[in-house]
């Protein structure tokens, strides 16, 4: 079985709830990854941070579409929090803050979707 079709496969085998853990956790690695880089590499970061920053932007803009079904004060933590991400990484990419909080933020998602009871934290 080629990679290709395994990945596939596993894609249609996952719910969203899955995939969204799944991503989460892979840009979440990444951005351990660069924070083990000097924060003054900027290319050792750069990608992780605006990968990290390019997900939270489309869970705010999902979010912020009325047809989303998520409730109404989850989408609007979920926006919250996406522009906060996107202010905290431009604080980064300056040097004037730790990518630390945004490991944090992405494992506590992390760990709401991966919980059986309650929303799901993304859209």
């Amino acid at each position: 079985m080629s990679l290709q079709a395994y990945q596939q496969a596993a894609t249609r085998a996952e719910t969203p709830r899955e995939t969204e853990y799944r991503l989460f956790a892979q840009v979440t690695l990444a951005l351990m990854d660069a924070a083990k880089c000097d924060p003054s590499d900027i290319r050792g970061r750069i990608d992780a941070l605006d990968w990290n920053r390019r997900v939270w932007s489309v869970l705010g803009t999902a979010c912020g579409d009325s047809d989303n079904a998520l409730p109404e004060s989850l989408r609007a933590a979920i926006i919250s929090l996406s522009i906060w991400v996107g202010k905290h990484t431009s604080e980064v990419i300056r040097r004037k803050e730790e990518i630390e909080p945004l490991i944090e933020v992405n494992r506590m998602i992390m760990q709401g979707l991966r919980g059986n009871g309650g929303q799901a934290a993304a859209a």
